[in-house]
């Protein structure tokens, strides 16, 4: 997500799924190792689970092969979503595929677990950041886990040709207090270091929240 302006965006993304190859991506994983775990660790496989900003990500075939049943892919690229779509093939059914811009989106369901690697940090106005909680909240059901993926404070300062606003989970956490006080507790964090297709670090924080009801 980014860009100059909301209506700009779904463009952009599309452009970048359609021009370049899945694994030409700097943000590919063949398998996304650790959102799998720590999603692993939070929901059972009976929770309901979405992937904010999925879009062509490995992510759903590991939770699919993992056995959740009950799994949305949110994405503004109908481009990104349909290489998952190829891919999938017959269990393409299996998933909740939702084509929406976060910040504007209205959730219709209550989830155990909200996935976002790297949707948050392009949101570089304070609208985007507040409507991008209002959401998370009116989705995720109290209890709820959020695991949200920035790319770290020595991380990248662009992705796409897109600005980006880079986080520790203490400057996550100030962030989130600011726009929603008391509505989400810190559970862990942890950096990390992934790697793109060409072998460049990418330096990421990684916080895993609770959503308290408050």
């Amino acid at each position: 997500m980014g860009g100059d302006s909301m209506d700009d965006r779904p463009a952009h993304w599309d452009g970048v799924y359609e021009t370049r190859d899945e694994a030409a991506l700097t943000w590919f994983e063949t398998e996304p190792a650790l959102s799998v775990e720590l999603i692993r660790k939070h929901a059972a496989l009976c929770d309901p689970v979405i992937d904010v900003g999925g879009g062509a990500s490995r992510l759903v075939d590991c939770l699919v092969d993992t056995g959740y049943r009950a799994v949305t892919i949110l994405d503004l690229s109908d481009a990104g979503m349909n290489v998952s779509k190829c891919r999938l093939g017959p269990r393409t059914d299996q998933v909740r595929w939702v084509t929406a811009d976060v910040t504007k989106w209205n959730p219709d369901q209550a989830y155990a677990l909200w996935h976002d690697r790297a949707v948050f940090h392009f949101l570089t106005t304070e609208d985007d950041r507040k409507a991008y909680v209002t959401r998370l909240l009116s989705a995720l059901r109290d209890g709820g886990k959020a695991i949200i993926m920035t790319f770290a404070e020595d991380g990248p300062e662009k992705c796409s040709g897109l600005p980006v606003m880079r986080y520790s989970p203490t400057g996550l956490i100030e962030t989130l207090e600011a726009i929603a006080p008391g509505a989400l507790r810190p559970v862990e964090a942890q950096k990390h270091v992934h790697l793109t297709p060409k072998g460049h670090e990418q330096r990421f924080q990684v916080s895993v929240l609770e959503k308290t009801g408050r």
